[in-house]
This record gives structure tokens, C-alpha cells and sequence, in this order.
């Protein structure tokens, strides 16, 4: 079942590690928001009015600098456009700087029953190397006020990896995660992007990443621990308590079809892909002559299509092979015979009940055992 991604561009300050289209200006903000309610409205009219969604998910940039009633409008406006479950998800990212107990319940009050705070750290100095603009008591603070607002479902982001961090410092975070009774962890590696400012203090030899041995050790003691304390890791990087995980995630992993709306969002839907103008004014300007905001598209060939299965399943649930034969009338198994048997055999990967998946070692190899059935 799809899902729909709203995309705010605004943030109070850029991290250094972000390469997702944001702006720190908030000259235009008034004028975003209208021209997201167009946008909505326009992209409505031209897609069947009979399809259920499943998820709404708002990203960034930072939605939390949305107020309830900008965020709650904007629900409406999708509302007013698309059908949903009665049960839909939806989610804000938050800034654990940018949200206190009275937005939190005007959140909730608008129809948001889940919030990914971006943690990424629980040690200050962590937070002030990442630019992050929230204190670990903040975090501590906006996760315990959604609470009281009845939002349940609480997703923390933390990253590991970090210039000069130990394992000792990276199990405090963890452990103060689940001190903190999250059903959600998405634990991600810092990459370095290209374009970042990251990237450029590397590049001066003013940061040192660490080696890559030291990434998969960190990443290994992520999936153990959290094993041990009833987390199910259901993608890579993902790990949920049940009943917990993500539906607007397992809608990208999966592999189906999502509609996203504002500056540099993508959607995929029935064999075409877009994406939007990453541009505030070219955006806005798009808009105002009474034109979809798309910077580009591609019609998705058998070949992408199938690629793109093979890599978003097999680093989520696993590959149900049978509905690999139906929707690419191929034999994965056959077709690549000998690679999977040596990964059968190495232990990097499991088959059972039809499903093709890694196996714990294979998390570690995840995009070089995609590449090897490509």
C-alpha cells in the first residue's frame, strides 16, 4: 500500500553532515506553505481518486518548526485530497530543540501518532561536533512530553562512527535510549557526503573518520545488544520493539509505490519516478505558474526495477522468492546459482520458507552481496 512524504525544507541550523536539501531562511515561510496546498491540490487531479495510503510522513529540513495548526492544515489539505486508513501512520521528524509539551499535544490532537527525534548522541561534545542545536536533557525532555501527549510511538536517531568515539561511548547512548522506554532505534554510521561541510573538514585534515574495521565493530555491538533487549532488526539499519516498526519505512523497502510533495522530494509510482525542484524559489515559482514542480522523471525499465528489489528487500525482510519469479519471471536462485551458494555457505546469507535474507554477518556485506546478484 503507498505512502506520501511531505518534505520541509526549513532548519534553525544546517548539521554538518546533512547533504538533504534544507535552507536556514524562513523569509519564505508563509508562502511554502501555500504553495505545498497547491501542490497537494495539483497532484490530486491527476492520479485516481480510488487509492488508500497507508502513511504520511514529514521530513526534512526540520517539520518540527511547524506549528500544530501550520502541520494540522497541511493534514487537512492532504485529507481533503486522498483516502487513508482509518489507522494511517503518521510521522514527524522532530528536532528535539524545536518542540515542547504544548506542540507536542497540538501534534497529537491533529492526527500525528508517531515522532522520529533525530538524537543522533546523548554526549555534548557529540552534539556540538554535529552542530546539533538540542542538549541531551532536551532529548530526554521532548521524548518524555510525547509521551504525555499520547504518542506511543517513538523512534530515536542516534549514529555511531563518530571521530574519536569509543565503544564504551557509544553503549551509553544505546543504553540511555532504552532508559528511555523507545520502541524505535534507526542506528546509523556518519557518512561522509559529498558537499557537506563534513566533507570539507576532511578533506583539510581537520577530522579523522574512523577506520572501517572500527565502524563494523560498532555496527556488530548495535545489532547484538539490541537483540538482547527484544528489538527486532528489520532493515539495516532499523530496529524495532514489536509492533513497533515503521510502515511508511517498509513502504520504501518493500518497494512500492509513494507520492512525496515539496522542494527536492521524489515519488515512485506505477513505473515512473520523479523528483522535485531542489530550489525554495525555483519551487515557488513552479507553483505559481500552475505547474507541477518536477525537476526531472525516468520510466523505470525491467532491469532498474528489479535491481532496486533485489537491493531494498534484501537489506529489510529478505527476498520472498516467489514473488520475485512473478513480478520479473526469472529464478534468482538459478540465475545466479553459484554466488548464492557461496553465500549460503559462508553464512552470509540464509534461505528458508522461500525468502532469501542476510544473515547477521551479512548485514555487514549488504550492499557487496546486492552487487553480486545484480
Amino acid at each position: 500500500m503507498p505512502g506520501l512524504y511531505v518534505h520541509i525544507p526549513f532548519c534553525e541550523k544546517k548539521c554538518i553532515y546533512c547533504d538533504f536539501y534544507s535552507i536556514e531562511s524562513f523569509r519564505q515561510y508563509d508562502s511554502f506553505l501555500d504553495a505545498l496546498h497547491r501542490e497537494i491540490a495539483m497532484r490530486a487531479d491527476v492520479l485516481p481518486h480510488d487509492i488508500r495510503f497507508h502513511s504520511i510522513f514529514f521530513g526534512g529540513g526540520t517539520p518540527s518548526l511547524l506549528t500544530d495548526v501550520q502541520l494540522g492544515g497541511v493534514l487537512e489539505a492532504l485529507r481533503a485530497r486522498f483516502r487513508f486508513d482509518d489507522d494511517a501512520e503518521v510521522t514527524v521528524e522532530c528536532n528535539p530543540g524545536t518542540v515542547d509539551a504544548a506542540k507536542l499535544r497540538g501534534y497529537r490532537a491533529a492526527g500525528v501518532n508517531r515522532l522520529s527525534f533525530g538524537v543522533q548522541s546523548f554526549h555534548a561534545d557529540d552534539l556540538q561536533f554535529l552542530s546539533r542545536i538540542h542538549t541531551a536533557e532536551e532529548a530526554e525532555q521532548a521524548i518524555g512530553a510525547a509521551r504525555e501527549a499520547g504518542i506511543d510511538d517513538v523512534n530515536l536517531d542516534l549514529m555511531f562512527s563518530l571521530p574519536g568515539q569509543t565503544t564504551e561511548r557509544w553503549m551509553h547512548n544505546l543504553e540511555r535510549a532504552r532508559a528511555l522506554g523507545t520502541t524505535h532505534l534507526s542506528c546509523y554510521s556518519l557518512t561522509v557526503e559529498q558537499g557537506t561541510p563534513l566533507a570539507r573538514m576532511v578533506a583539510r585534515g581537520m577530522v579523522t573518520m574512523p577506520p572501517e574495521e572500527s565502524d563494523a565493530d560498532l555496527y556488530a555491538q548495535t545489532m547484538d545488544t539490541l537483540a538482547d533487549w527484544g528489538f527486532e532488526q528489520y532493515e539495516v539499519s532499523n530496529f524495532a520493539r514489536d509492533g513497533h516498526v515503521s510502515r511508511h519505512n517498509l513502504t520504501y523497502w518493500r518497494h512500492e509505490d509513494y507520492l512525496g510533495f515539496g522542494p527536492s522530494a521524489h515519488s515512485t509510482w506505477q513505473g515512473r519516478r520523479w523528483w522535485n525542484l531542489s530550489s525554495l524559489d525555483r519551487y515557488l515559482d513552479a507553483i505559481a505558474s500552475g505547474c507541477l514542480p518536477e525537476a526531472g522523471g525516468e520510466l523505470l525499465d525491467r532491469d532498474t526495477l528489479r535491481r532496486e528489489y533485489i537491493y531494498l528487500r534484501l537489506r529489510s525482510e529478505g527476498i520472498d522468492l516467489g514473488d520475485f519469479s512473478r513480478r520479473f519471471d526469472a529464478d534468482l536462485v538459478a540465475d545466479n546459482r553459484a554466488f548464492i551458494d557461496r553465500c549460503l555457505s559462508g553464512g552470509t546469507l540464509q534461505l528458508a520458507d522461500g525468502c532469501l535474507s542476510l544473515t547477521r554477518e551479512g548485514m555487514l556485506l549488504c550492499d557487496a552481496i546486492c552487487a553480486g546478484l545484480e
